[in-house]
């Protein structure tokens, strides 16, 4: 006799499970009742609607009710293999079937009974055959079944019987959401939608269930992040009594673009407002991100703050240091750079200097999070490519100061409606426009036969002062038929490219044999780089001025604007060459797209369209809850009503005290465990 189970239950006391069991569903990330419950099925196989196998094609999945009309016959092939044949008819087509190695099927068919058969059917023109297809009673069998993700050890149908039997034994479902809130939106009870979502009786129940699903995960989300913003809006004593905005441009050598000068406004009226900035700076590459972030810290320091500028690696702080003591020469401005790599008399020098607070600015590494790293007055944090620092770095950064104003930067341009959802917590500027003179990169598009061709214009750019990147999706052999960098580094050097000097770049070096290396090619040492994704962000090379991507079906359409981002930053016509064999005519449009859009906005909406969130972030990187039946393009209109419902809750009830909403509080807790406690 099994005990009731409560969703927190370990999915192990659920009928037929056991502790063995348990551990191959624990593979699948299910560990509770209330996981396997909310493991939703992948798709399903409709059974309710069957056919005559005359209806059919050869090779089709059939479903088709027909009644036993030979007896079984067994036929022993070899030690392990039996076959099991018998005729089923469906009233006008006698189909032969076959059974592998299922005795216990065999042995439970009925002459003259009938049967759901669900399989692939083969047919010539007096006959039809199935293969080992599903066979079920009839009665009862005319059922939508659901198909789950699975493992090796446990398939489809025993996580279907343990799902069954987790709902025999939860009894009813407790309601998460408030009534007013079911009956405004037209929501099915969770009761039935959880029932319905993995043994819907129609279609029309499996759409109820998924909608009521759908809305409760991104109404959870919404808040989440809602609350999210709200835990952000700190008071805090920085405050710029003065926006030097006007002054700072005045200053520039060029003439900023008007999405410039609005990001730097907006950034400047946070830090007036008396509660801490929490802002992201998005913008497509050469946009001119730098500019804007010396702009900001202009206005922090001539208000008498202190600012700090993280990059993920030194060779890109080393370049932001360049860049702002260019910008803020003449300014008065005190700016240092402060890296693992900088000599210990000078880490020492610096570290004093930042807290008698002479050092107005310190651009550095993960250098600046160390324990004896302190600052007299931090104003302003800044980090760029946030998506390479976790949540708790930024944090660290940020409390050498009394909350003062956080900007993060990207350069992964992200459609607007999505930035609002993933940084929920923050308040968003978009540099949408490129500034004047910035040539656009020429992007083709070819098979692998133009090698040669491709190979000798690359000798071409090089003779001429210029240099190439050439990426390959794989760094190890044996991962599929594609050469690695590395070998494909030492065919270039013993073939085409003899007598060049040739780089390798890939995700298993050690972060000092990267920035070597990509110094090495930044200085002009190195003429041609083979590398992988990771030079996709960030550093500035003038003179490389072509991009070959080997394989490129195998990257994102933001990926390769990425990549293609890396060439076009000096005077030169630049050129991007994405290479793809590929048959696939999904794979030719996405390529297509990037000859046709040098908009990174733009490619950004396609590769939401052509790939959805999940992969369009990728490993998850930014942080993004991972969503169980949500598609947050896909259900669109449901993304809208869940956000003007959870704005509706948290302006009755900010801190979800009241009663009612208190298992929605207890979701978004779950929901964003890792982020922070409901």
């Amino acid at each position: 006799m099994y005990a009731a189970l409560e969703k927190n239950s370990s999915v192990q006391f659920v009928k037929g499970v056991g502790e063995k069991r348990a551990g191959l569903f624990a593979k699948l990330g299910i560990f509770r009742v209330g996981d396997l419950l909310e493991y939703y099925p992948r798709a399903y196989e409709d059974r309710s609607q069957k056919k005559k196998a005359s209806e059919y094609s050869g090779g089709d999945t059939a479903c088709i009710e027909a009644q036993l009309v030979s007896p079984v016959r067994e036929h022993f092939v070899r030690r392990g293999m039996t076959l099991y044949k018998c005729e089923f008819s469906d009233g006008e087509t006698v189909i032969r079937v076959t059974i592998f190695n299922n005795k216990y099927l065999a042995a439970r068919l009925k002459l003259f009974e009938s049967y759901i058969l669900f399989g692939k059917i083969e047919k010539t023109l007096t006959s039809a055959s199935m293969a080992s297809p599903e066979i079920e009673p009839a009665q009862g069998g005319d059922i939508i079944r659901p198909i789950y993700r699975a493992t090796g050890r446990l398939n489809s149908r025993a996580i279907e019987k343990t799902v069954k039997a987790a709902l025999d034994g939860v009894g009813r479902l407790r309601e998460t959401l408030p009534e007013d809130i079911t009956r405004k939106y037209l929501l099915a009870p969770l009761n039935d939608a959880v029932r319905q979502i993995h043994f819907p009786k129609s279609a029309k129940e499996l759409e109820q269930a998924r909608r009521r699903l759908i809305f409760e995960e991104l109404l959870t989300l919404q808040l989440g992040f809602l609350k999210l913003r709200s835990a952000s809006r700190e008071r805090t004593r920085l405050v710029a009594k003065k926006d030097y905005t006007g002054e700072f441009m005045r200053l520039l050598a060029f003439k900023p673009t008007a999405a410039q000068e609005r990001a730097v406004g907006e950034c400047c009226a946070d830090m007036a407002s008396g509660v801490a900035m929490n802002r992201l700076l998005q913008g497509d590459v050469g946009s001119g991100k730098t500019a804007v972030a010396a702009g900001v810290i202009y206005t922090a320091v001539k208000n008498g703050m202190q600012a700090a500028l993280m990059a993920p690696t030194e060779i890109l702080a080393n370049q932001h240091y360049e860049t702002m003591r260019s910008l803020l020469s003449g300014t008065g401005i005190c700016v240092r750079l402060l890296t693992g790599s900088s000599p210990a008399a000078e880490k020492r020098e610096i570290k004093r200097s930042l807290m008698d607070g002479s050092t107005d600015l310190v651009i550095g590494t993960h250098a600046l999070i160390v324990n004896d790293v302190e600052f007299s007055r931090l104003g302003l944090v800044i980090t760029d490519e946030q998506h390479r620092f976790g949540v708790d770095q930024r944090a660290v950064l940020a409390m050498k100061g009394d909350k003062p104003h956080t900007l993060v930067m990207s350069a992964t341009p992200i459609p607007r409606t999505l930035a609002l959802m993933i940084y929920g917590d923050l308040d968003i500027s978009v540099l949408d426009e490129l500034p004047p003179g910035r040539q656009t990169v020429r992007t083709d598009v070819v098979d692998s036969r133009y090698h040669q061709r491709i190979y000798a214009f690359i000798k071409k750019q090089i003779e001429s002062g210029g240099a190439a990147y050439i990426v390959c999706p794989l760094v190890e052999e044996g991962e599929s038929d594609m050469l690695s960098a590395q070998s494909y580094a030492e065919e270039l050097a013993n073939g085409a490219f003899r007598g060049v000097n040739i780089g390798v770049l890939h995700g298993k070096m050690k972060p000092r044999q990267k920035e070597q290396v990509m110094s090495a090619f930044q200085r002009g040492d190195i003429k041609i780089l083979v590398a992988t994704t990771v030079i996709e962000v960030g550093v500035d090379v003038p003179h490389a001025t072509v991009m070959l991507v080997e394989n490129a079906e195998r990257f994102g359409l933001s990926q390769l604007h990425q990549l293609r981002g890396r060439v076009g930053r000096g005077e030169q016509q630049s050129y991007c060459i994405l290479v793809s064999d590929s048959k696939s005519e999904t794979s030719r449009l996405r390529l297509q797209t990037m000859k046709k859009y040098s908009d990174g906005f733009k490619i950004a909406d396609e590769d939401l369209k052509q790939r959805g969130p999940g992969d369009f972030f990728g490993n998850r990187q930014h942080g993004l809850p991972q969503l169980k039946i949500a598609d947050m393009l896909q259900d669109m209109e449901l993304l809208r009503l869940s956000r003007e419902c959870a704005a509706d809750i948290l302006k009755d009830d900010p801190r979800l005290d009241k009663p009612q909403n208190a298992p929605l509080a207890q979701k978004i807790s779950d929901m964003f465990r890792d982020s922070f406690t409901a």
